[in-house]
């Protein structure tokens, strides 16, 4: 990165602006209402050349469609290089407010929402993960792990990352980043215009030595005695406390044919120890020495030198969105660059603040229509199967109807066939007796021809 100092031109737009006589400075604003005229501002880099594609989306739910539409990323699993291109400013005796939305309505898993800005003499087309970056600001998620908003500024050649934990939005809807870095080393990080960290730079980051260092000559004397309680040196295990759990059965006696020769030496079995009282403990005290904690002596840091000018860059020119996502969706947009924050506050309720509600409602809207229709496609579902099932029933019922009726019709042709066997038998019956009465009647005519 090469450094030059802040022109004639800033220093007097500053005086300007630090007396009043200056409309608010917008250095970079992009809200993308033009249509595709925004391929021609924003620059895709070719370091790679399977970096992923941004398209202009509003995305799946919005507030309005055409107000809410940015850029949008549009390939699950790759890197991310793209960058626009602004007059150079440097904010010396300004103020310096970064603010963007994002919105991860993919309900992001792993990947990053957050911008960089970049010196002007950065190579658009040449962008990458190492490339140079002055500032690096916004959410960052992988993993429940981490869920988290960079704010990472670059001093003398090394980037370096702040110390405290801010935590990033991690819904599916639209949100306001803004970060204010003042001319005092003072700072400020803004979600949805509510202020959640503020403090000063030199002592969230480490970009300066610090002002004390532990004085490499001081020791801890030897006599320091740090412990609050000790043991009552006084204090004496009594004669008569058992301390032994178990004890030889007193009782007990080696057997008379008990041979040491075969069986080995002799113990006496253990039992409980009916006066056993634990194990003793000395009382504890205070300790008449105790000097607390010592605390090694600091000194003025030789090193340290006062650096006012920490919160300045000279030469800031490019925005850029440099990052990885494993699954794409994620909508960039009201992009702005100014030295005011009354102005990026007011612009980000005039963007952010009026289409917000409607995105909700819409994204709403649409989790209802969802669950209705999953209830009905399972309603649908088991209505299916309990019409398969109560079909399934019927056929067997049938099936044993049908059973019952072989079963019924066989009985009654077996009746039959015993009922026509049983008519056949008395009609051989009747025959019979018939034939027998016949012959009867032959004997007594024959009897009487005789006669």
């Amino acid at each position: 990165m090469t450094a030059r100092p802040c022109s004639m031109k800033w220093l007097m737009l500053a005086a300007l602006v630090a007396a009043g006589r200056a409309e608010p400075l917008q250095y970079f604003k992009e809200q993308f209402e033009d249509g595709d005229e925004w391929q021609k501002r924003w620059i895709e880099s070719k370091h790679k050349s399977d970096f992923g594609k941004f398209q202009l989306s509003a995305g799946n739910f919005y507030g309005d469609e055409e107000k809410d539409k940015g850029l949008q990323t549009s390939q699950d699993a790759r890197y991310y290089a793209l960058s626009a291109r602004f007059e150079p400013f440097c904010n010396e005796d300004q103020t310096l407010v970064i603010q963007f939305t994002v919105k991860h309505q993919q309900n992001i898993d792993c990947g990053g929402g957050y911008v960089k800005l970049f010196p002007s003499d950065l190579n658009q087309e040449d962008m990458h993960g190492d490339s140079t970056y002055y500032i690096m600001f916004g959410p960052d998620i992988c993993g429940s792990g981490m869920k988290k908003v960079h704010v990472i500024f670059n001093y003398k050649e090394k980037n370096h990352l702040i110390k405290k934990d801010i935590r990033c939005k991690d819904d599916e809807y639209s949100h306001l980043y803004t970060l204010i870095v003042r001319p005092d080393n003072t700072y400020e990080v803004k979600i949805d215009n509510q202020k959640v960290e503020s403090g000063s730079l030199e002592e969230d980051w480490d970009m300066l030595p610090p002002k004390k260092i532990k004085d490499p000559d001081a020791k801890q004397p030897d006599d320091w005695d740090e412990r609050e309680k000790i043991d009552d040196p006084e204090d004496k295990k009594p004669e008569d406390w058992e301390d032994a759990e178990l004890i030889p059965d007193p009782e007990a006696k080696k057997p008379d044919d008990w041979d040491d020769e075969m069986d080995g030496e002799w113990e006496s079995p253990m039992i409980v120890n009916s006066n056993y009282k634990g194990e003793w403990k000395p009382t504890v005290i205070d300790n008449p020495n105790f000097k607390g904690p010592w605390i090694h002596p600091e000194i003025d840091n030789p090193e340290y030198i006062a650096e006012a000018n920490v919160y300045r860059f000279d030469n800031i020119g490019v925005i850029g969105l440099d990052l990885w996502q494993v699954k794409s969706g994620t909508v960039f947009d009201n992009f702005l660059i100014t030295n005011d924050e009354q102005f990026a506050e007011e612009f980000g309720n005039e963007t952010w603040g009026v289409t917000k509600d409607g995105e909700q409602k819409m994204k709403e809207k649409q989790d209802e229509d969802e669950k209705k229709k999953q209830e009905a496609e399972e309603k649908k579902t088991k209505t299916k199967e309990k019409d398969e099932k109560n079909e399934d029933e019927t056929t067997e019922q049938e099936k044993e109807e049908g059973k019952e009726e072989e079963h019924e019709e066989g009985a009654d042709e077996e009746e039959h066939e015993e009922g026509a066997d049983e008519e056949e038998h008395e009609e051989g019956a009747d025959e019979e007796h018939t034939y027998e009465e016949a012959g009867e009647e032959g004997d007594e005519s024959t009897l009487k021809d005789e006669l």
